[in-house]
Formats: C-alpha cells, sequence, structure tokens
C-alpha cells in the first residue's frame, strides 16, 4: 500500500523551474571545460531512457547487480534482518528493489527520487507488488539531507544505493553525500550500495556507447531538457555524444562534443563551443577494495560484507553508520 501519495521536497522557483538546476547548467557552462552534473539527466524521459539502457547487451552493471542480490538473498537476512525502513536513494524503476525487500521483511519503503511523475508511478507499482508493506514516496533531490516520513522516524534504517551511481561524482562530492546520507539514516543504520569494478577499457567503453545508439539519446536528452525548461537554443544536431576513458581517474567520462563553431543562449546568457570542444556530463567511477572501502569510511560508514557476482565485475558491500571518534 502506499501510506503517502507522494511527499515533494524539490522547490521551484516562480516559473516553475528547479533554482539548483539552472544555477548548475549555468556555472557548469561558464567553465573552460563546460560540465554538468549527471543528476540532471533524470528527468522522466532521461529516467526512461536509462531504463532502457539497464536492458542492453553492453550494459553489464544491472544483470552483475541483479545476480548478487539474487544469490545472497540468505546473506542479506541474516546480515541486515527483519524490520527496517529500506530507503532507497534515487529508486527510478526500483526493478532490484523487489529481490532485497523479498529476503530481508522490512517494515517500510522510502523511496527518493528527483523524477516525481516517475517516482509516484514506479511506487505504487511496487506497492501492488508488496500489498502489505508501506510505501512512503518522497520527491526530493538527495545530493542533501532529506527529512523522511514521520511514519518511519522510530524504526531502523537501511539505506540501499545501488546501481553504482556514487561513482557518477568526484571523490569530495562522493563523500558528502555519503555523509549526508548517515544524516538522514540516523544511528545504527547500515546501508547496502552498489560500486562497478575496474575493468578492461574495452568493455568499459561499449556500456557507455552502446550499438543501438540509447546513451547517446540519453546524453542529448539533458541538451533537450535545458532547451525546454532553461530557454535554451542549443543546437542538437551540432552535438555528437563521445566516451572516454580516463585512467588516471580510473573513471568512464561522457561528453557532448561541438560538431562545428557554435554560440547559444541559456536562462538569457550568452554561450560558446569551438569546434571539437565538449560538455563533459558524467563520470563514472570504478572502484577497487581500497578505494571503496576508503570512500566509504571518509563518508562515516564502516564496510562490514562484500559482495561480487560471477564475472568480478560489480561488488555490493554492506556497511554500518560509524560511530565519529577523534583518533584512529
Amino acid at each position: 500500500m502506499i501510506a503517502k501519495s507522494g511527499l515533494s521536497l524539490v522547490d521551484l522557483d516562480d516559473e516553475g523551474v528547479d533554482p539548483a538546476f539552472r544555477g548548475d547548467v549555468l556555472a557548469g557552462l561558464s567553465q573552460a571545460q563546460k560540465a554538468i552534473p549527471a543528476r540532471w539527466f533524470y528527468d522522466d524521459a532521461g529516467s526512461l531512457l536509462f531504463e532502457q539502457i539497464t536492458q542492453l547487451p553492453e550494459y553489464y552493471p544491472t544483470r552483475a547487480e541483479t545476480e548478487i542480490l539474487t544469490q545472497r538473498s540468505e546473506d542479506f537476512a541474516r546480515l541486515i534482518g527483519s524490520g527496517r525502513a529500506v530507503v532507497e536513494f534515487g529508486s527510478g524503476s526500483s526493478v532490484k528493489t523487489p529481490l532485497l525487500l523479498s529476503a530481508i521483511d522490512p517494515a517500510a519503503y522510502v523511496p527518493l527520487d528527483i523524477s516525481g511523475d516517475f517516482l509516484r508511478a514506479s511506487a505504487s507499482a511496487l506497492a501492488e507488488r508488496f500489498p502489505g508493506l508501506p510505501v512512503y514516496p518522497v520527491e526530493a533531490d538527495f545530493m542533501r539531507r532529506v527529512e523522511l516520513p514521520t511514519e518511519v522516524a522510530g524504526l531502523p534504517k537501511l539505506g540501499f544505493f545501488p546501481g553504482s551511481t556514487i561513482g557518477n561524482m568526484v571523490a569530495r562530492t562522493s563523500v558528502d553525500l555519503l555523509r549526508e546520507m548517515r544524516a538522514t539514516l540516523g544511528e545504527g543504520s547500515k546501508l547496502l550500495i552498489g560500486m562497478d569494478l575496474i575493468k578492461d577499457p574495452a568493455v568499459l567503453i561499449a556500456a557507455y556507447d552502446d550499438a543501438k545508439g540509447v546513451t547517446a539519446e540519453f546524453n542529448l536528452n539533458l541538451v533537450r531538457r535545458i532547451n525546454r525548461e532553461l530557454e535554451g537554443d542549443i543546437p542538437l544536431d551540432a552535438l555528437r555524444h563521445e566516451t572516454r576513458w580516463n585512467d588516471d581517474y580510473a573513471r568512464i567520462e561522457m561528453h557532448l562534443v561541438a560538431k562545428c563553431d557554435m554560440t547559444f543562449a541559456v536562462a538569457g546568457k550568452e554561450f560558446a563551443l569551438r569546434a571539437g570542444e565538449s560538455i563533459h556530463t558524467e563520470n563514472s567511477h570504478k572502484f577497487d577494495r581500497r578505494m571503496s572501502n576508503t570512500l566509504l569510511l571518509a563518508g562515516g560508514w564502516t564496510p562490514r560484507e562484500r559482495w561480487l557476482d560471477s564475472g568480478k565485475r560489480f561488488s555490493l558491500i554492506l556497511a554500518e553508520a560509524t560511530v565519529p571518534r577523534s583518533a584512529p
């Protein structure tokens, strides 16, 4: 059952635009290397395109993570236990969520997502699948601390952050997010988080530049959103999708590269790109064990267990909220 029809924590201005979206886009386009945070991919159209990406043969992370969730259900039941409120950060279509919920017998489910219509549709479908489970969808930007519904305030919490979304952020932003998650979930909470692993760059590049061009459409949809919501006139046909492996930072990068010199406006401000210059739209950092452990510890979480899929492509980590201390 959906215990609330949906709580919105996204503040729009008088023009119906999220000021954080406008601010990030204008600031990013003003940099020497133009860049826009990947979280703005996920309007309703972007969310649907991403769900298509997860079904592509080149895109292994969803299959690998689903394998872990399917095969390790007994471990989750033992280490997480029943009666927790599961808080999913950036829930999307919640396709992996039923595997977790079936394993641990939760007391409530709180999906958080910035795409409101998509969130409510997914929450409704999940509520039908688990009719006795209270579901409290919250439309919110999970990059900030979120006030959870009062109905789950007294319950122990499990944060669920699948898909290696943590890899979309540079290190300091990842640490900030993990700290905000800890503040949202509170003392005694646990976190189940997905992290993609370093592997052959050819495999990684294919996963972000599929043969059908769905990822390219996903990337270009960000421009469509800017043009629609921020009165932009960026010429879509003058940009091409490009995927790069940056070995120094162990990350895949997605760019929109200008095919020719161009000028354009967004929210009343003028910008220019020379042929070959790009707008950097996404990072997807990859991890090994030490890197993931260091990141979690910096964010206030102590890793307790780590699982890999059979192909050793992807990891799922269970961590606990760490008691702050001033000594090693």
